[in-house]
């Protein structure tokens, strides 16, 4: 009878520290386009791959979900954050608006999606952190939408005292060995890079709330 407690006991306290590790762990969310989906390189080349592998050598409590849809807008992301808010959103990474400025689209509808993704999140978890991630365009549809464009994310993330990465492919975008053919996707080299910019931002919010 007391080796049969002593092994109940193990097991419970096992199972007692598997439960509070899986509670201590905390969720990063990257809603995104092809760019956070990895478009053209492999899964685990992508720049959200490798902030969970810089997570998981620094034992940090967070996994990481990434939810890029190549193609995406922010309309798209707004359709989708309810799906995604079935789950608790402890840090949410946006990386939307790049297909929006692609496509010509009007900046003030990017920055009512990109507001209404933060308030869904926001009301289901209040103490989430947001990390908007900063995308620049060419000139190439006329000089002042690109700045008008430019300053959406800056605006939006002031408006809601959230963190901005300035520029997503900062040192990436428009070099050509880091770029594949189309120029708009990094190559593995690239998302490298953009792991980095994302990281300097990141660290430091998942360390404060560990």
């Amino acid at each position: 009878m007391g080796k049969m407690r002593i092994r109940f006991w193990a097991i419970a306290l096992a199972l007692g520290l598997l439960a509070s590790t899986a509670a201590a762990q905390k969720n990063i969310v990257f809603l995104g386009d092809s760019l956070s989906a990895g478009y053209g390189v492999e899964p685990s080349q992508a720049f959200p791959a490798l902030i969970a592998d810089k997570i998981r050598d620094e034992k940090l409590p967070y996994t990481v979900e990434n939810a890029g849809v190549s193609g995406d807008t922010t309309a798209g992301g707004l359709r989708r954050i309810d799906w995604l808010l079935q789950k608790k959103i402890d840090v949410l990474v946006l990386e939307l608006g790049g297909n929006d400025g692609l496509r010509g689209l009007p900046v003030s509808a990017m920055k009512s999606n990109l507001q209404a993704i933060i308030a869904k999140v926001r009301a289901k978890n209040p103490d989430a952190k947001i990390v908007i991630a900063g995308m620049q365009i060419p000139p190439n549809i006329g000089i002042a939408y690109s700045a008008e464009f430019r300053r959406a994310f800056e605006e939006v993330a002031a408006a809601n005292h959230a963190t901005l990465i300035p520029f997503l492919l900062d040192r990436v975008g428009g070099i050509a060995n880091l770029n594949q053919d189309d120029m708009i996707h990094p190559t593995a080299a690239g998302h490298r890079i953009v792991a980095e910019t994302v990281w300097r931002v990141l660290e430091p919010i998942l360390r404060a709330a560990s």
